[in-house]
């Protein structure tokens, strides 16, 4: 390790402690103290899970580990001695990796570039020129032993979520890091690409690296960690064996309280057809002949196999992908939906599933990212008045539960979750007639899912359309009324979500794959 980063002098040979040690982490914001004292203790060949709300610090306490932040005060240690990072490439030399939850990738350039950037190997030795053979040679071997089927000369742009998030995990691997942090490593994954990932991870626990596992799916806690670290409100909770926990004491330290139920009961009546879709085709991906209603009040939930075209389906019925044919009418009235702005007027909302790329205004503060959407109800005159934004976003703040100290905090120093609720808070001061939700509660906690669960049921209740895109099959069984099943772009059948099974749903995913 580098003799400027370990300030200890202490030899790591024969060091019997735990890898990876934080001891007292602090750190603040204007206005919030993100980490209070927190400690944190990783053994090698271990999965170490760190569970807590959003807003608890999980992600602040791993960036003052890799470097994205310097913190305020404690210590961290790593095989013994003391580091301080100053930014992620020291963290990555020194064999600490991190997969984060929201992909910053290049995805103009192609998959190996990705994986290399900042690390090209080159032609010959003191030769500035980048090899492309070495680089595709590296990036298939990396690939070929993590089982990962994508072509290294594929654009990244051109892949699915799914797939760019097991690039990113290969690149981690890449580093042969000591310490791997995944931050939501499967919040874009389907089940079977959730056991790919698990199988990667005990590869990495048999060769000796300590693995940091941060998501809100107790199922996958449960299954793949060996201890479970528990934060809220900035501070450290518990430390457990993961054997000796369940389901329902992970949630009662995690929000200080049980919640007897995971879905809230449903209220929503249905009422007649508010909307018809017929013959939907796209224009630039496999979406094609895909016909169905939406009643009013009712929750639709779409599930299928990843690439199965349940996003672009979202896309296509908001107008943010060409439509090559098909119809749509609203309350009896023909729609077209050619742009964001035609549809908002048509009463849709979208909110989108890649929260960092499409969701947020990332250099905005909260007030702007909340009323940007609805500017018009901000007007006085011909004029944005100051008084009806802060108005606008003090309902959106109180309403969704948003944890932040102030209206003008920028939106990109709050958790994920946080931001999530802005976003839906966003959409919901445009007073939407359908919403359109892609993924809403992904990287989001048990107790805000509840809450946006509660949230999209009053709406429904309301006369309002939901139509809602998960992975999450529990959560389409728990929400929505009805659920659409996708399939290789088309429409593979419609099931009562009270009467159906996983394994039905299944079946029809599989049918057009």
């Amino acid at each position: 390790m580098n003799k400027e980063i370990n300030t200890v002098n202490e030899s790591s040979a024969g060091y019997a402690g735990p890898l990876l040690r934080m001891e007292g982490i602090e750190k603040g914001f204007p206005g919030v103290k993100a980490l209070d004292k927190v400690d944190l203790d990783v053994k090698a060949g271990t999965v170490h899970a760190l569970m807590g709300e959003n807003g608890a610090g999980k992600s602040t306490l791993m960036k003052c580990l890799f470097g994205v932040y310097y913190k305020d005060a404690g210590k961290i240690y790593l095989e013994g001695r003391e580091v301080n990072f100053k930014n992620p490439k020291e963290a990555l030399e020194n064999g600490v990796a991190m997969v984060h939850q929201e992909l910053n990738q290049a995805l103009k350039r192609n998959v190996m570039d990705n994986m290399w950037l900042g690390r090209f190997p080159k032609v010959a030795k003191g030769l500035p020129i980048t090899s492309e053979k070495k680089m595709y040679t590296a990036t298939k071997e990396i690939f070929d032993k993590l089982e990962i089927d994508v072509d290294p000369k594929t654009v990244m742009s051109k892949l699915p979520v799914s797939k760019r998030q097991m690039v990113e995990i290969a690149k981690a691997v890449s580093y042969n890091a000591k310490v791997i942090v995944f931050d939501e490593p499967t919040s874009s994954l389907t089940e079977e690409e959730v056991e790919h990932l698990f199988k990667i991870i005990n590869m990495l626990k048999s060769q000796g690296c300590a693995i940091i596992y941060i998501s809100h799916k107790m199922k996958e806690i449960l299954q793949i960690s060996d201890e479970v670290t528990i934060m809220r409100d900035g501070k450290w909770i518990a430390t457990k064996e993961a054997a000796d926990l369940t389901t329902g004491e992970i949630i009662k330290l995690m929000v200080g309280r049980e919640l007897t139920n995971l879905y809230p009961p449903k209220t929503n009546e249905i009422g007649d057809v508010l909307l018809d879709v017929k013959n939907l085709t796209a224009e630039y991906s496999k979406l094609r002949d895909v016909s169905f209603t939406a009643r009013r009040g009712e929750i639709i939930g779409v599930a299928g196999l990843d690439g199965s075209g349940r996003t672009e389906l979202l896309e296509n019925l908001y107008g943010t992908a060409t439509r090559r044919s098909g119809t749509m009418t609203l309350d009896g009235k023909p729609i077209k939906n050619r742009n964001a702005r035609e549809s908002i007027s048509n009463g849709f909302a979208l909110l989108t599933e890649e929260r960092r790329a499409t969701g947020i205004f990332g250099i905005l503060n909260i007030r702007e990212n909340a009323t940007i959407s609805s500017l018009e109800k901000c007007k006085a005159g011909p004029f944005l008045s100051k008084k009806k934004m802060k108005k606008n976003t003090e309902w959106c703040i109180d309403s969704m539960h948003v944890k932040t100290p102030t209206q003008e905090t920028k939106i990109s120093a709050l958790s994920g979750g946080n931001q999530q609720k802005v976003i839906l808070g966003r959409w919901l001061l445009t007073d939407p007639t359908v919403l359109l939700l892609d993924e809403p509660t992904r990287g989001i906690d048990v107790g805000a899912k509840y809450e946006i669960y509660q949230l999209i049921i009053d709406l429904a209740a309301k006369g309002k359309t939901v139509i809602m895109v998960s992975s999450e099959m529990p959560e389409l069984l728990g929400v929505c009324d009805r659920i659409l099943v996708m399939s290789g772009g088309r429409l593979a059948g419609e099931v009562n979500a009270a009467e159906t099974t996983q394994e039905e749903i299944m079946a029809l995913a599989a049918k057009y794959a």
